[in-house]
């Protein structure tokens, strides 16, 4: 039996934990080494992918960064949390904004740290993504539009970074990027509806609160059918290998989405449409091993 003092302990791990997203990093960190080792090196020996240590800090100092940006951003939302997301916030609240400050200075200083192994340039890199976080969750997040394409370029930045370390400049690459935005900024505007009365009563000029819910829905909607270009190029033109059944299954959920938002009309609504897209962003992450299978295992 755990005494009085570990169930404390534990249950502000949790907290922690709960603030930072942990298990948002841990899909990050996957989707970075099967980015690297599936697309962005697909031309390297497996083993010198894994264990290159470059690549390694480069993680690390992402996983770093985006923690922080997490406590940052729970640090700004406290009170909007509360009306948004009641019980996670409650258990949120276990540990100290102080507490999460520290955290906050120490994750980011780590991150620069690890970052200065690779180079001065990744040091640059990783201050203004640090910066840009920052900025985003102080100022940036409570406009319309603006605050929407900020939080989906600061998304897809960790993949940026080691887009450039690799420097590979190959179209496909560009597509998958240009899906993976598309997703991430349609999940961004449903959080926005899903969240609307916590932003409209804490004074955050997000779409659905400037513009209403039927603007909202006609943009995710042409979102929806943007999404579809990349998702039939890649499909079409591209040797994806077996990944081509995840973006199928892809097309039929963002269909789902589709007819379902016009649908949709409480908070529980939105937030089964979150889920949907969160889904298609977590499914992709792991059908990236689904690309060339034979030809990645010949590289062992």
């Amino acid at each position: 039996m755990l005494s009085r003092k570990q169930k404390h302990l534990l249950l502000k791990f949790f907290s922690m934990f709960s603030v930072v997203r942990g298990y948002n990093i841990l899909v990050m960190v996957f989707a970075q080494y099967l980015t690297s080792i599936y697309i962005l090196a697909h031309d390297k020996p497996l083993r010198e992918v894994v264990l290159d240590l470059n690549l390694f800090m480069l993680v690390l100092a992402s996983a770093s960064t985006i923690a922080a940006g997490y406590i940052i951003n729970n640090f700004y939302d406290s009170e909007k949390d509360l009306i948004n997301r009641p019980n996670k916030s409650m258990l949120d609240r276990l540990v100290s904004q102080n507490t999460k400050l520290s955290f906050y200075f120490v994750l980011n200083f780590l991150a620069v740290v690890m970052a200065s192994y690779v180079s001065f340039n990744t040091v640059i890199f990783f201050s203004l993504y640090i910066f840009g976080i920052w900025f985003y969750s102080h100022k940036l997040k409570r406009l319309p539009f603006i605050g929407n394409l900020t939080s989906a370029v600061l998304t897809i930045t960790p993949f940026f970074v080691i887009f450039i370390y690799y420097r590979n400049f190959e179209t496909v690459i560009f597509f998958h990027a240009m899906f993976l935005f598309l997703i991430i900024s349609m999940r961004e505007l449903t959080k926005d509806l899903e969240n609307i009365k916590g932003d409209l009563a804490q004074g955050y000029r997000t779409i659905p609160v400037v513009y209403g819910e039927n603007v909202s829905k006609i943009m995710l909607s042409v979102l929806a059918i943007f999404t579809l270009i990349p998702t039939l190029l890649l499909i079409t033109y591209f040797d994806i290998g077996y990944m081509n059944y995840f973006f199928y299954l892809s097309t039929f959920l963002l269909v789902v989405v589709f007819l379902m938002l016009w649908k949709s009309k409480t908070k529980t609504h939105y937030l089964i449409l979150h889920n949907i897209l969160k889904f298609i962003i977590v499914a992709g992450v792991f059908c990236i091993v689904l690309i060339n299978v034979n030809v990645v295992l010949n590289r062992i």
